[in-house]
């Protein structure tokens, strides 16, 4: 089959790999409909990823399709169904299974191979995140449940509530999704970030205020236009400087959620006073369990969250190489399909 192969940092090559032989509790998945994603462009940059991906290896981890070869020990699952899965699956044997922390689970078992032509589904993954479509659902539309899961665990953690002023800081894929989220729940929602066709994306899917930080100060340009102190800041852009202004940006008492992952190694300054004496709280949320990711999908099945509102273009698989180079460069597409057949 055809896939797309990470070798290392900023190298990856579209070539015929073997279809691996199904193990006991396995299953095939011919894939329908596979999405870039900002993770995967870390892993480009990389070159690799320490718990996720070690190369050479087919990367790309948001997927949904078809099962073409089921093992006679994956109970359940039928040739032809329609299905989506997760990127990993928890243990369910460590502290933090037990104690409904499956995000951080002590083994995760990670997934990857979406851009390919079909993946090996392990046995943990189809017995804890294999999830079968509705018969109307678009494969496009379900390839978006592994980072909207990541997103419901976001919204979890802070317990939105209807009603809060939530100011979400970055304008990518976990900005919009966020954006789409709280208005559902009934907050109001301001968003800061940069490229004019993901702000305006962000105003149609629901931010009431908009504050464009490509030309300036994300800090300096929030503060100057905010009419009302913020209940709730989701920081969705993994930069130092952006987990310090969020700290600025939410009123006493509020609550703060570094979403965003920075790079390895680096570090923030934090005004104890300001911390202590307001009584911020501040969290951070990762990853996403089996119950955040059934959430996702019913979000989707529902039409709360669409494809079309978050996938602003397509590649044939044989480009894929380019198009994670532009990418690299500062391309400001929301989300490509990756078309993994002719």
């Amino acid at each position: 089959m055809k896939a797309a192969v990470l070798y290392g940092k900023e190298t990856v090559k579209v070539e015929e790999v073997p279809e691996a032989p199904l193990k006991s509790g396995e299953v095939r998945l011919r894939i329908e409909a596979a999405l870039t994603c900002g993770t995967d462009l870390k892993v480009y940059k990389r070159g690799y990823h320490a718990k996720m991906i070690v190369p050479p290896a087919v990367f790309g981890h948001e997927l949904a399709g078809t099962l073409s070869e089921v093992s006679s020990e994956a109970s359940g699952w039928n040739l032809g169904d329609r299905v989506v899965v997760a990127n990993s699956a928890p243990c369910g044997k460590c502290y933090y299974c037990h104690h409904h922390q499956e995000n951080l689970c002590d083994d995760l078992l990670f997934l990857n191979g979406a851009y390919a032509e079909s993946i090996v589904v392990p046995s943990r993954l189809v017995e804890k995140n294999l999830l079968r479509l509705n018969a109307a659902t678009q494969f496009i539309d379900a390839a978006l449940t592994e980072p909207l899961a990541c997103v419901v665990q976001g919204v979890e953690d802070l317990r939105l509530r209807a009603g809060q002023n939530v100011l979400v800081v970055g304008s990518g894929p976990i900005g919009l999704m966020f954006v789409v989220l709280a208005r559902h729940i009934g907050c109001k929602v301001s968003l800061a970030g940069r490229g004019q066709s993901r702000l305006e994306t962000g105003h149609r899917l629901g931010a009431e205020r908009i504050f464009d930080v490509g030309q300036g100060d994300l800090l300096s340009t929030v503060q100057t236009g905010a009419s009302e102190p913020y209940d709730v800041v989701f920081e969705a852009v993994g930069k130092p400087e952006a987990w310090e202004a969020s700290v600025q940006l939410v009123r006493k008492g509020g609550v703060v959620n570094f979403f965003g992952g920075c790079p390895a190694g680096t570090t923030v300054t934090l005004d104890t006073g300001r911390l202590h004496y307001s009584s911020i709280n501040l969290l951070a949320s990762f990853h996403h369990t089996p119950k955040t990711i059934r959430q996702a999908l019913s979000y989707i099945e529902k039409g709360v969250i669409k494809a079309s509102d978050f996938v602003t273009g397509a590649c044939d698989l044989s480009d894929l190489p380019d198009l994670f180079q532009k990418m690299a460069q500062g391309n400001r597409a929301v989300k490509t399909l990756i078309k993994v057949r002719s």
